[in-house]
């Protein structure tokens, strides 16, 4: 099972695109689960997840949270995709970037 965690400011927007993300990987066939959580539960939520995706308006905890969690990719959302809620763009980008880091 693939696991993507999206954090922003309060979770809010991101649940949002992580349904969105999550229906495209269903489209493709994948076993994924996403889920989006809140800056404030990133140390307690982040679970067993392979990456973490930052929202575009968290953007100043990329370095802290790549020294906190330096086991995982840690990667910002596109601005575009995230003003979109293009799920099915920024899973491509966030698989490539598991694929990636392996």
């Amino acid at each position: 099972m693939i696991k993507i965690v999206l954090i922003c400011a309060g979770g809010m927007s991101s649940s949002m695109l992580a349904r969105n993300m999550e229906a495209a990987g269903k489209e493709k066939g994948l076993d994924i689960h996403i889920w989006a959580i809140g800056e404030s539960e990133a140390v307690r939520k982040v679970d067993d997840a392979q990456i973490i995706l930052l929202g575009p308006q968290i953007r100043y905890r990329l370095a802290a949270l790549e020294k906190q969690f330096p086991e995982l990719p840690v990667k910002m959302i596109d601005m575009q995709d995230y003003g979109m809620m293009n799920g099915k763009a920024t899973l491509e980008k966030a698989l490539k970037a598991i694929e990636e880091h392996k």
